[in-house]
């Protein structure tokens, strides 16, 4: 198929790689015919992805600016960078996607079969001055076509990524040899040391898409990353001996013997669990210039046989927790992979608030520093964009949500603890718990949370200044109290958080009323406690059970205070 062709770009994270997506417009064409939509020649899309390779060509040779009219400054703007020093350093991958709305399919048999087609990879040898010192580097080309066929997968899959198979053998003309460690009816262990370029060459070519099921995001060249990096610096060849090495989980290996050992040719579904911190930092300072030719890296590979998608993430959490000793991993860790987070993950991506910005939820510990970090230059924008006010982690979530519910004395608590409360509350199967729908209203309302309870905490105060000295316990407790007197009341009245979503702020009539509440709060506290040592006591559910129907409280929701609040905050279900 020739026709015509629409291309648009962006660049990952990371910004390394740079993503070339074409739009094959004659497919999109209503008057083509059915037959002319199936395509069974693969020489049909390469044609297109040549001409793609052939732009890139000229844009590093300079040929081609002066081709391009004026009046379409994105394409220039993108030829000018590839043509740059900067972008020649920057850029270690170029991924080609075409967009069809053809069908690929097999026409061998009696009827017609889709079909996937692979495409092989092609290097762009490019050349650029750095430090007065001229480099030479291969960028490597990756070529995909998003057809019918990938969007009946998808929806198939339910949203689930495409399982990663790793050819090593094809991939990265290596034999690796292993030796196995064990071998059961649903498990299988291999050992293996594993050279630098190899895994290198894997987040060159997979990025980010290695450490999907691992706990944490690159965190930064400090701590064990800054000593990862000077290891390879300064001593390579006891690389192996100071790192702790990468653990792999996949569903299937491909094992082949050779000469009397057993070698590794390829994994399926391959994903690195524990240590991607190293696989990260061994791409990274290979990127910076240093030599990772004598660093090799131990690597334990997990196969887990005939084992459901569940059991396979229960089974990478214990792994990730009994095998990782580089640096601590909490349970908020762990529980970062949890679809529904990475489904609220996908709105805080995508929903813009009435003033025009985005929030940032940090879903896995880090997260917002590595992509600071990969911003380059652009990380003070990103820190701009994103300034700490708009940007809230997985235990702060816990926090901010639960305060706004009837267990003030867990929020209190905090830490891992609520984390874990929020979590099994998000994610009951019991027949008697409401299912909690994670969608755009509920990421609204989340927000308003968030900013009552921040300002709440700005009212209150710290220090000399402050309401007293109880503030984590007086913020979740008012909050709950709140709570139970509008939306579990069973008056058919509910707060109006979709006020607060859609002003950005809570305005001065309120703030003079919850600095009233809270202040009442803050003697409650002290009033009904059983200990001495207030903040302690109030972790306790019994501190809670005396407060929230307490004649005080019951008092305040009469006077006219409450009443012009309510009449203002509060809408009818």
């Amino acid at each position: 198929m020739g026709g015509q062709n629409h291309c648009t770009t962006t660049v990952n994270e990371s910004k390394e790689r740079l993503q070339l997506f074409i739009i094959d417009e004659s497919s999109l064409d209503e008057t083509t015919a059915e037959q002319d939509l199936c395509v069974s020649l693969k020489a049909d899309y390469e044609r297109q992805f040549k001409k793609a390779v052939k732009f890139l060509n000229l844009s590093v040779k300079g040929t081609l600016s002066d081709k391009v009219q004026d009046s379409d400054g994105v394409v220039k703007s993108l030829i000018a960078k590839i043509n740059s020093e900067e972008g020649l350093e920057q850029f270690d991958v170029v991924e080609i996607f075409l967009l069809t709305l053809t069908a690929t399919v097999s026409n061998k048999g009696e009827s017609i079969q889709p079909r996937k087609v692979h495409f092989e990879d092609d290097f762009l040898k490019v050349k650029y001055e750095k430090d007065n010192v001229s480099i030479t580097k291969d960028i490597l080309i990756l070529k995909k076509v998003i057809d019918l066929n990938f969007l009946a997968s998808v929806i198939e899959s339910r949203g689930n990524r495409e399982p990663l198979t790793i050819n090593f053998t094809r991939d990265f003309k290596k034999r690796i040899e292993v030796i196995q460690a064990a071998d059961e009816r649903n498990f299988a262990s291999y050992l293996c040391v594993l050279d630098a370029e190899v895994i290198s060459g894997l987040y060159k070519r997979y990025s980010s898409r290695l450490l999907e099921k691992n706990v944490r995001s690159f965190l930064q060249f400090k701590g064990v990353n800054k000593g990862i990096k000077e290891t390879i610096r300064t001593k390579p060849e006891q690389f192996i001996a100071f790192n702790n090495g990468l653990t792999v989980t996949a569903t299937n290996a491909i094992i082949k013997p050779y000469k009397k050992s057993q070698y590794l040719e390829a994994l399926t579904d391959f994903q690195i669990v524990n240590g991607g911190q190293t696989t990260a930092s061994i791409y990274f300072s290979h990127k910076e210039g240093l030599d990772i030719s004598k660093v090799k890296v131990m690597a334990k590979i997990n196969v887990a046989k005939n084992v459901a998608e569940n059991d396979l993430d229960n089974l990478i959490s214990n792994i990730s927790q009994f095998s990782n000793t580089q640096s601590r991993v909490s349970n908020v860790d762990l529980r970062s992979k949890s679809p529904q987070l990475r489904t609220l993950k996908s709105l805080s991506d995508s929903i813009i608030t009435p003033s025009g910005f985005r929030w940032f939820f940090e879903r896995a510990k880090g997260e917002f520093l590595t992509k600071v970090r990969h911003a380059g230059s652009n990380g003070n924008r990103l820190k701009k964009e994103f300034p700490r006010e708009r940007r809230f982690t997985n235990m702060e979530l816990a926090k901010y949500y639960s305060a706004w519910g009837n267990s003030p004395h867990l929020v209190k608590k905090g830490g891992e603890k609520i984390f874990r409360h929020f979590i099994e509350m998000l994610e009951s199967e019991e027949e008697a718990t409401e299912k909690v729908q994670i969608d755009r209203e509920f990421y609204e309302k989340l927000i308003a949370k968030i900013i009552l309870f921040r300002r709440m905490e700005k009212i209150y105060g710290q220090g000399k200044n402050s309401l007293g000295q109880l503030r984590a316990a007086v913020i979740p407790y008012t909050l709950s109290v709140l709570y139970i007197y509008t939306d579990a009341s069973g008056s058919g009245k509910s707060f109006n958080l979709e006020r607060i979503w859609k002003e950005e702020d809570i305005d001065t009539e309120l703030q003079e009323y919850l600095k009233e509440l809270m202040i009442l709060m803050n003697e409650l506290i002290k009033k009904y406690s059983a200990s001495e040592d207030f903040n302690e006591y109030s972790k306790k559910p019994e501190l809670w059970e005396s407060i929230k129907e307490c004649t005080e409280i019951q008092n305040l929701f009469k006077k006219s205070s409450t009443l012009s609040i309510f009449k203002k905050y509060t809408i009818s279900l």
